[in-house]
Parts: C-alpha cells; sequence; structure tokens
C-alpha cells in the first residue's frame, strides 16, 4: 500500500510583520511520528496553526501538500475533510454543541462513503471513554463544557481515535496531564500510528517521549529546524538543553 504523506516544504510564516518561520521543512508518512521540540516562542505553534489553515498565520513561501493535494487551495473544514486533524494547546469549548453530535457529523464529513451505524457509534464512543477513564455522560455535555484542562486532553485524543484522520498534528497534548492521564493518552497515540495515521508531537519536554518513541525529532530554533534526527535525539536534547544551539544552527534536514 502506497503511504499518505504530509509534505511541509521550505515554508516560511510570519504574523503581522514578524517572519516566524523560516524555510521550515519536514515530511511525514503514515505511520510516522515526530516530535517537534523547541523552547517556547520558536513557532512550534505557528506551524500547527499554518497547517490547519488559521487566517492570522500568513504563508510567505513554500509548500503544504497532504499526498498530491494542495493545503494552501483549501480552506480550515476542507483541509479536515481531506484528512488533518490538530489538536491545539487550548482546546475550544462550546457550549450547547453536544460532544456526540458534533463527533457524528465530523466522521460523517470525514468518511461520506461509510454508513455510520448510530448505536454502534455510540457504543464505541462510550468504550473509549472510559478507556480515557472518563465518565459516560461526557458524550452528552457540550462540547469541553466544564471540564477541566486534562479532561479537555483527554477528549481531544478520543477524537483522534474516533475520527482516524490520515495525518494528526498534537501541540502540547502532554501539557495539563498527570502521570496516568499522560499513559493513557500515550496509548492511544500508539494506537492511531497503528491504525496508520502520520503523527507530529508539538512538546517542550522528553516527558511524554517516555511513553511514546517517535521515528523522528526535530529541533526547531528561532523559526528554523536546526537538528533533525532519530528517536534518540530527543535524549540528548534533555540532556544538553536548547542552549547547546544558540551560536549556530546544525543543518541536518531529514523526510
Amino acid at each position: 500500500m502506497i503511504p499518505n504523506v504530509l509534505s511541509i516544504k521550505d515554508l516560511s510564516v510570519s504574523v503581522g510583520e514578524k517572519e516566524i518561520l523560516k524555510s521550515v521543512t519536514i515530511t511525514v508518512k503514515s505511520g510516522e511520528i515526530h516530535a517537534l521540540m523547541g523552547p517556547n516562542g520558536t513557532g512550534k505553534s505557528t506551524l500547527a496553526h499554518t497547517v490547519v489553515g488559521s487566517i492570522r498565520y500568513k504563508v510567505n513561501s513554500g509548500d503544504l501538500f497532504l499526498n498530491d493535494v494542495n493545503l494552501r487551495d483549501l480552506q480550515v473544514y476542507e483541509r479536515a475533510r481531506a484528512g488533518l486533524f490538530v489538536a491545539f494547546q487550548e482546546p475550544v469549548t462550546v457550549q450547547g454543541l453536544r460532544f456526540l453530535n458534533y463527533l457524528r457529523t465530523a466522521y460523517s464529513s470525514l468518511h461520506p462513503d461509510e454508513k455510520l451505524e448510530y448505536k454502534k457509534f455510540v457504543e464505541e464512543v462510550k468504550e473509549l471513554l472510559a478507556f480515557f477513564g472518563l465518565d459516560s455522560s461526557f458524550a452528552d455535555r457540550g462540547l469541553n463544557e466544564g471540564l477541566s484542562g486534562g479532561e479537555k486532553k483527554r477528549m481531544e485524543a478520543l477524537q483522534m481515535l474516533i475520527l482516524r484522520p490520515k495525518f494528526i498534528i498534537l501541540d502540547e497534548i502532554d501539557s495539563g496531564l498527570d502521570v496516568d492521564a499522560l499513559r493513557v493518552v500515550s496509548k492511544a497515540i500508539a494506537r492511531a500510528k497503528e491504525n496508520g495515521a502520520g503523527i507530529i508531537i508539538i512538546t517542550h519536554y522528553q516527558r511524554i517521549l517516555d511513553y511514546i518513541k517517535p521515528d523522528f525529532v526535530h529541533v526547531l530554533i528561532n523559526g528554523r529546524i536546526a537538528e533533525s534526527g532519530n528517536g534518540d535525539l530527543a535524549k540528548l536534547i534533555e540532556e544538553r538543553g536548547y542552549e547547546y544551539y544558540k551560536g549556530g544552527e546544525i543543518d541536518a534536514k531529514i523526510g
């Protein structure tokens, strides 16, 4: 089977007059986990917002492709339909939008050729709620309404498993999670990988990578990829810190 490919090539992005990303290149294939690491303010979240199509972020140059689909030509909802899922640092709350209804509509949009059996779908959602240690009543709540930060992150991970997107970007999914929640979210990420999704995990720290071994690690410093390598690079970063990259950048991009 030919793998799906998310190609981010020579991407430069500005917010207002300030250039945030500078010629960033990352290529993610089906079943791969990439960790994007770096200190605060270096452009990691900008990458997530740009790929999903947030209008605040201006693409100055570069390519964004999901297989042969040019994402730059698509609106946010069209990118989601193409198979892109992004979980941000602060999941949005929508009062009155029942979670189960939202999830069902999103699934039907992503998989229009599949016949959705409502009863079976509800059972799967409730099974996953139990998997994440959440009460079944959460299915009937408004989207993220009345949830703690950690509960919101687990609900985002649940959506990731139900919707089965081609590519997943997780922007600091580990923040606000206790050890038990981190373990179960890590298991969910591993399951998504087994299901064939390509995944980018955006994080500051090694913490979540103690539970998930990435296939590739990229270090983003001042809007540029300073170094790329295999999963062992994350441990090196933990040992030497981001100060190591000050005074020069290592050009070691990989796909």
